[in-house]
């Protein structure tokens, strides 16, 4: 079968069930761009090579599969750089394919060539693999070790150059081998770990389950389901891993940010991690919270990167393996001796429930007589549809969103590991086209965040996705200004850099960018707002301005709820 490089690229992507490309068309991909059409793909067309790799990292995390950017020569592929980054400390497998100048240029020993940078050394930090297509018989052996290395031990990005040379040039192969054929397709764990794992959990008074950010990545939420009710136990939600399951999120709590959350890491004597690195936002399971009360509990470890065991703390059962197996075999371990439900948990559930309505119930007044940013949290998410995809972007407002969330979505896509602003737009439209445009996005961000990468809106429009965005607007860096006060003390500092514009209105800009826009004042008119949004069917941008004092924690920084407990994480050398 005689095929271009560029349509044997994409035969071997669709064999991984990709189908769908993010980037800006330029002479090197213009054929790639206009194939992909013709065969039926999602041809995703932002307005910057940064925003087209976040869009690509948020579609592999909702749809299970790598994903695909295309970043021209030169400056392309170095404004795309910043998410090759972002998808390396993500854990996301995006394959960045990226342009470059035919062989016979770039060697030449010469300056002033235009679009021109050697570009693979810059990139091979970033990435966890790179290569370049240097002749077109190498095509499927590229292809197929990127989509390898990409999906294998902890997934993240490659790098694969394409130059020019070899694009137009034409194969003689078979059809594509599905991936079962030349890569290893979601391994087991070692039977006898997993039976030594599953006597740990018979013999448990208190197991638990710490489940992380890849559960959500890999769509194995039934699958950990069927796990917690097998074992009767509650669920604790790392910070990166807050997508609750369908069918137990009551039983769910977020590790560090409610109250019971801290009595089941005391009582707990077994826990199972699933999906997370066990890294600082849970204090390597060892400091803080672990700490106290049932300080010998046993862990239970499954996870992809036998590299990573025991990196962070002892594990004393590894199961080595692909979660979307390795839990099917520990449920199957269990079935023959399913625990009863833990005598707390129907209180906890209770406790949890009553925490989160009496968060409703406080006073929200401010002395601005702007929104508080708790108000902004609750009726923003109360309003949430039931089957909603949540995106968060901003400081201070998603470290509210952490103790006011009114809702329990089952997918959230916020950037948890790098600490990235500005990810939150080209995320929603990532999740969105990958979901097909058929459930609503609801997107929570703060003014500052939102500025990264607003010229998205066009495509928001374009593509009339289901997305309703509510912006927290304080006209500053809140999080920064909140750093500034603590450091040097109220009035004591100008807080150079942190303050902006009060004229903007996001409500405007939306709907010059061809969105509707819509200013509410009142917090407790956000709900109706995002309602009425949601029913319209068109994409919309709601500008709520919030009290700047609240936001950043007070004058003196001392009230940002939970904020003492986040800056936990950063406990330089102490966990």
């Amino acid at each position: 079968m005689a095929v271009k490089v560029y349509e044997r690229i994409l035969e071997l992507f669709e064999a991984e069930g990709v189908n769908t490309v993010f980037g800006i068309p330029d002479p090197n991909f213009v054929h790639l761009f206009v194939a992909a059409e013709k065969r039926g793909w999602n041809v995703v067309t932002p307005h910057h090579e940064l925003s087209a790799g976040m869009m690509a990292e948020a579609y592999a995390r909702m749809n299970g599969t790598p994903a695909l950017c295309i970043c021209t020569l030169g400056p392309g592929i170095a404004l795309s750089a910043g998410s090759m980054m972002n998808a390396l400390v993500e854990n996301s497998p995006v394959i960045y394919l990226g342009g470059q100048r035919a062989r016979i240029t770039e060697q030449r020993v010469r300056r002033g060539r235009i679009q021109f940078v050697q570009q693979e050394a810059l990139f091979e930090n970033s990435v966890k693999w790179s290569a370049s297509i240097e002749y077109a018989d190498q095509t499927d052996e590229i292809i197929r070790h990127a989509l390898r290395v990409s999906q294998s031990g902890t997934p993240g990005p490659v790098y694969i150059e394409y130059p020019s040379h070899v694009i137009q040039e034409e194969l003689d192969v078979p059809p594509a081998l599905p991936p079962s054929q030349y890569r290893l397709v979601e391994p087991g764990a070692d039977g006898d770990m997993v039976i030594k794992a599953a006597e740990l959990i018979k013999g448990a008074q208190c197991p638990v389950l710490l489940v992380g950010h890849a559960v959500q990545c890999t769509r194995a939420g039934a699958k950990v389901k069927e796990l917690a009710e097998l074992m009767g136990c509650p669920v604790l939600q790392t910070s990166g891993g807050t997508a609750f399951i369908e069918g137990i999120e009551d039983r769910t709590f977020p590790y560090l940010f409610a109250e019971v959350a801290d009595e089941i890491v005391a009582k707990s004597d077994v826990v199972v991690a699933i999906g997370t690195e066990i890294g600082e936002p849970v204090h390597y399971g060892r400091g803080y919270l672990w700490a106290e009360g049932n300080t010998d509990r046993k862990w239970i470890n499954i996870e992809l990167d036998a590299e990573a065991i025991g990196q962070n703390r002892p594990i004393d059962v590894p199961l080595v393996g692909d979660l979307r197996t390795v839990v099917p075999q520990l449920s199957a371990a269990l079935k023959d001796s399913p625990r009863q439900n833990h005598p707390d948990l129907a209180r906890w559930i209770e406790e949890d429930r009553v925490r989160l309505e009496d968060l409703t119930k406080q006073d929200f007044s401010t002395d601005s007589g702007r929104v508080h940013t708790g108000q902004w949290v609750i009726e923003s998410t109360k309003a949430m549809p039931e089957d909603a995809i949540h995106v968060r972007d901003g400081g201070c407002t998603v470290i509210f969103t952490w103790t006011y969330l009114q809702s329990k979505p089952r997918d959230v896509i916020w950037n948890q590991n790098f600490g990235c602003l500005g990810t939150g737009l080209p995320y929603a439209v990532g999740a969105s086209v990958a979901d097909g445009g058929k459930r609503p996005v609801l997107f929570t961000t703060s003014d500052s965040a939102f500025l990264y990468h607003i010229g998205e809106l066009e495509v928001v429009q374009r593509l009339n996705l289901p997305m309703v965005i509510v912006v927290g607007v304080d006209n500053a860096w809140g999080l920064e200004v909140g750093v500034y006060k603590r450091t040097f003390g109220h009035e004591k500092t100008t807080e150079p850099g942190v303050h902006w514009s009060k004229n903007v209105r996001f409500d405007e800009i939306a709907k010059g960018l061809g969105c509707e826009g819509v200013y509410v004042e009142k917090g407790e008119d956000i709900s109706a707002a995002v309602t009425a949004a949601f029913e319209s069917g068109k994409p919309t941008v709601i500008h709520v301005p919030i009290d700047p004092v609240i936001n950043h924690g007070g004058n003196q920084n001392l009230d940002t709820p939970n904020y003492d407990r986040f800056r936990t994480w950063y406990a330089e050398g102490q966990q």
